[in-house]
Order: C-alpha cells, then sequence, then structure tokens
C-alpha cells in the first residue's frame, strides 16, 4: 500500500496520459531576449554610419559638379551678355551722327603735292630724323620748305600742322606719313613756315 501511495505522489497528473511536465529554465530565456536586442542594435548604428558617409560623399559630389560647372557657365553667360549689347541698337542721336560723319565725303585737296612747301621739325630729338623726312616728302612730290629742330623734342607722336585754309591738303600730307594727328598752327606762326603752307612735327612714333 505504502508503495502505491509513493508511485502516486511522484507522478504527475498527466500520468495516465504518458507525457511528463517539465519545469522552464528562467536562464534560457533571458539568454534569448538579450541575444536578440544585442544583435539589432549594431545594424542600427551601422545603417547611420552608413547614412552619414552616403551624405558627406553627395555633398563632394555637388560641390565638384559646380566647380566643373560654374566657369563654362559663365561665359556662356558673358558671351550671352555680348551678344545682346551687340544686338542692341545704338540711340537715334548716336545713329543719326554716325551717319551724318559716314555720309560726309573726305576733303579734296584743291592744291596738287607738287605746288606745295612743307616745313619738317625734328620732335623727338634723334640726329638725321627731319631730313630723313624731307627725303621721303620730296619723293612723295612734295617741295620742302626747310628741315630743322623744333623748339622741343619731348612729342611723343608726329604731328601734322595746316595753314588757314589748307586743310584738304593737311589731311591729306597725314594720309601720306601715317600720321593721326591732324590740325590747325598751334605754336608757330605763318611766317615760320618759310613760305610753306604745311609742317610737320616728327615725335618719337
Amino acid at each position: 500500500m505504502a508503495a502505491v501511495n509513493d508511485a502516486r505522489r511522484w507522478a504527475s497528473p498527466d500520468a495516465g496520459a504518458g507525457l511528463a511536465q517539465t519545469p522552464p529554465n528562467p536562464g534560457f530565456t533571458l539568454e534569448a531576449q538579450l541575444s536578440a536586442h544585442d544583435l539589432v542594435r549594431p545594424w542600427r548604428r551601422a545603417t547611420l554610419i552608413a547614412s552619414a558617409i552616403a551624405a558627406v560623399e553627395l555633398v563632394a559630389l555637388l560641390l565638384c559638379l559646380l566647380v566643373i560647372v560654374a566657369k563654362p557657365l559663365a561665359h556662356a553667360l558673358q558671351r550671352h551678355a555680348q551678344k545682346v549689347a551687340a544686338s542692341t541698337p545704338a540711340p537715334a542721336h548716336v545713329r543719326k551722327e554716325i551717319k551724318h560723319r559716314a555720309a560726309v565725303p573726305p576733303p579734296k585737296p584743291a592744291v596738287s603735292r607738287k605746288q606745295m612747301k612743307v616745313l619738317v621739325l625734328n620732335g623727338n630729338g634723334r640726329t638725321g630724323v627731319a631730313h630723313a623726312e624731307a627725303v621721303t616728302l620730296q619723293a612723295l612730290g612734295y617741295q620742302i620748305a626747310g628741315a630743322a629742330d623744333a623748339k622741343r623734342h619731348d612729342y611723343a607722336t608726329s604731328v601734322v600742322m595746316y595753314k588757314t585754309g589748307f586743310r584738304a591738303e593737311g589731311v591729306r600730307l597725314a594720309h601720306d606719313l601715317h600720321v593721326s594727328v591732324v590740325g590747325p598752327l598751334d605754336g608757330l606762326g605763318p611766317k615760320a613756315l618759310a613760305g610753306g603752307q604745311l609742317a610737320v612735327i616728327i615725335g618719337a612714333r
């Protein structure tokens, strides 16, 4: 009888069904929970780091594109501005002045070169330039009224001057000598021309 009671006491309520109940192990459950949490956290950190690196690379790429595109774009804008400026018509009064100048014919000399006397003056101080220019003028058909030194030797450019009434002949002389400055007598009196009508002062160029 005692043996039967001991057997019932050690048997589980489901012993009749042939199943034994095994109590859960709290240590295994806690270890499983901690392992899952530890596995998720590093992945989040890695994702944040990768996102930060991608953002830095994107900013660097945009800066490189800006440097590459900025210069050609600036040149294109400049060319466009120049085209717009060139295509913009000038004001009416400016167009009128240009048309007027184009319509005015160049002066026609009334006196031939053979009838003109030219005074040649050295205005740069280099020895012999006045006589050399006089030879050139004689070859062109001009008469030489004289060749001498000017009062000053600091003329930067050559100058052609004409007596009153001989502007057209002065312009022709300047064209013959490739001189761009032409004007009436300045600093020279008519008597200083020694009977001539024109004067050329030879400058440094």
